[in-house]
């Protein structure tokens, strides 16, 4: 089983909390290749680390351990769980963090057993546990034992009922398409709900708009490159959802818009 772990948290680039996490699985297991899916989360985003999880996880060799803190109930009851789903593993709090994963599973009917265990073994924590950082104390060297072969059954008992978040879906009829902002990537690029299947028989040109609060664009593109610089441009990205763009800068900042935003296309 492939000895790769990736780390998922809210802590900020360079923040010495990451360092915390890789000084202690490293510790415990040397040789286990530690990479860095991302920590540039928006703090406590539960629902943007999410949707980076469907996203990004599924790409890795089978057996990595995807290792998750955002964790805005952190020292709370709420649980940990471990977690294996479509081929990959995790360990993270029960908090949502998995509900578009699983919710992508089930529709891919991939057949492969998915196991969920709540942590409450003490066995492998770090000691004390701090209230505020589970992440050290906690699914860190549980993570590094799980690498070198724990048998993760004797974590603690089966977890029936993940928590779920409710993703918004965008709705198609004659001549419009409605949806929402989901993510604000790093680009500031603002990433909506509305699939490339439902954008099926839109028409590309100028005929059609596409509107976010009182900002419009007209024209669904290829690239970037397509609009001059400074130019919104709508397009469909690399996880084939409608973004909106605004060429060399920010959509995010110029256009003041974020989550949940409503996104319409009328043509």
């Amino acid at each position: 089983m492939p000895s790769i772990l990736t780390l998922t948290t809210d802590f900020g680039t360079g923040s010495p909390y990451v360092a915390a996490m890789k000084g202690v699985v490293l510790s415990i297991h040397p040789a286990a290749q530690l990479i860095d899916l991302s920590h540039a989360i928006r703090p406590q985003q539960v629902r943007q680390a999410a949707l980076l999880l469907a996203e990004t996880t599924s790409l890795f060799p089978a057996g990595t351990l995807h290792v998750v803190v955002v964790d805005p109930g952190v020292g709370t009851a709420r649980a940990i769980i471990y977690a294996e789903i479509g081929g990959q593993r995790y360990l993270c709090p029960d908090n949502g963090l998995l509900s578009l994963v699983l919710q992508r599973d089930r529709l891919a009917k991939s057949g492969t057993p998915t196991m969920i265990r709540r942590v409450t073994s003490e066995k492998y924590f770090r000691h004390p546990v701090s209230p505020t950082f589970h992440g050290r104390d906690i699914m860190a060297p549980i993570a590094a034992h799980l690498s070198l072969g724990l048998n993760p059954e004797t974590l603690g008992p089966p977890f029936e009922s993940p928590r779920d978040l409710t993703w918004p879906a965008a709705f198609k009829e004659a001549n419009r398409i409605s949806g929402e902002i989901v993510a604000v990537d790093a680009f500031g690029n603002l990433v909506t709900n509305i699939t490339r299947d439902q954008l099926a028989g839109v028409p590309t040109g100028t005929e059609t708009g596409i509107f976010c609060e009182d900002h419009e664009t007209r024209g669904i593109f290829t690239t970037y490159a397509d609009q001059p610089a400074m130019t919104l441009i709508a397009l469909v990205g690399s996880n084939d959802c409608l973004e909106l763009a605004i060429v060399n800068d920010s959509a995010a900042g110029l256009l003041g818009s974020d989550v949940g935003t409503p996104v319409e296309i009328r043509w």
